[in-house]
């Protein structure tokens, strides 16, 4: 230490102002876990702007683009490729930000290694099973009838297989798209229930925006959306709420052919029919409009809650910046 008459030599004024501004510059910008949350999620908007831009230029380089018709539109072929489209858009977004943050895919709750395994298939035997006991319940209300079926032979089975690539392809985008790379980002900011909860609500007001879909349909979404963010919590990744979500789609959409948050496209096995107050069927939004929806999950979280009771995500090794030296 410099010392003058035996005293600190004292910092020149110009010299402290630099060493507050610094100081305040990188905790602006810095936090315990690297950059800020905030900044990382604004990285990742501008990279998944570029992705989509590039995706849309490229998309007008290869095809003409023609007017759809709103049949076109529903069909199980057009809902599989837009779905999937989306779903490498943001896939290819979120492993640029994994370069940039020197993390894996796994960290954002996508382990390519364990892809369609036992979770997948546990998680798309609740999911079935989940919405046959809501429409049992309907049925027991006296405000449900399942119908009589539809297709047959090789046009059944053909459906059957379009529309579970199709509602895979949802469940992929969708899951990764809410509960993935900004899902996990915003966890390392603000803690993982709190962006759950934020990640959910948004998953709900999205929702609302479908087609005869109502507030109720939109709650409806929300709250499964804070089912799958209990799935990721407990499970580690996101293949069991992927093989759920897949499923509980494909089996109101195509084998029970009830609306499907407020839309019945075609191509389903049987022919359902509700009738009596909204509030109990769930109107024009389909069975995820129905109270007994909402009642429904709440059950399943108590049950999920209490079958996996230890948290394994966000991995605790994956939040601090895996650059800065420890």
């Amino acid at each position: 230490m410099d010392e003058t008459n035996g005293s600190p030599r004292a910092l020149s004024r110009p010299a402290v102002l630099r060493s507050v501004f610094d100081s305040k510059l990188i905790f602006t910008f810095h936090g315990p876990n690297g950059l800020r949350a905030a900044w990382r999620l604004l990285i990742f908007s501008a990279v998944l702007a570029l992705v989509f831009d590039a995706a849309r230029l490229l998309a007008r380089v290869i095809t003409r683009p023609q007017p759809l018709s709103p049949v076109a539109t529903l069909a199980p072929g057009f809902i599989a490729t837009g779905e999937a489209i989306l779903f490498f858009i943001f896939l290819l977004a979120s492993w640029i930000m994994a370069r940039i943050e020197g993390r894996k895919m796994a960290d954002y709750g996508l382990p390519l290694r364990r892809m369609f395994l036992g979770r997948f298939w546990l998680g798309a035997i609740l999911g079935f099973v989940s919405i046959t006991v809501l429409l049992a319940a309907l049925c027991a209300c006296g405000v449900f009838h399942f119908g009589p079926a539809q297709l047959s032979g090789s046009a059944a089975w053909r459906y059957a297989g379009e529309w579970a690539v199709a509602f895979l392809s949802v469940g992929l985008f969708e899951e990764f798209a809410f509960r993935g790379y900004a899902l996990f980002t915003l966890s390392t900011g603000i803690g993982f229930w709190p962006a759950a909860l934020l990640a959910s609500a948004l998953f709900g007001y999205v929702h609302h925006g479908n087609s005869g879909e109502t507030w109720t349909g939109a709650l409806s979404a929300g709250a499964v959306g804070l089912l799958f963010c209990l799935l990721l919590r407990r499970t580690g990744d996101l293949w069991m709420p992927i093989g759920f979500h897949a499923a509980w789609d494909w089996g109101q959409t195509y084998f029970y052919g009830v609306p499907d948050s407020g839309i019945t496209p075609q191509g389903h096995l049987f022919s359902a029919n509700f009738s009596g107050p909204v509030w109990l069927t769930g109107g024009t939004v389909g069975p995820e409009g129905s109270w007994l929806c909402i009642l429904l999950l709440a059950l399943l979280w108590i049950l999920f809650a209490a079958w996996l009771p230890q948290a394994k995500y966000p991995d605790p090794a994956a939040i601090p910046d895996p650059r800065r030296p420890r």
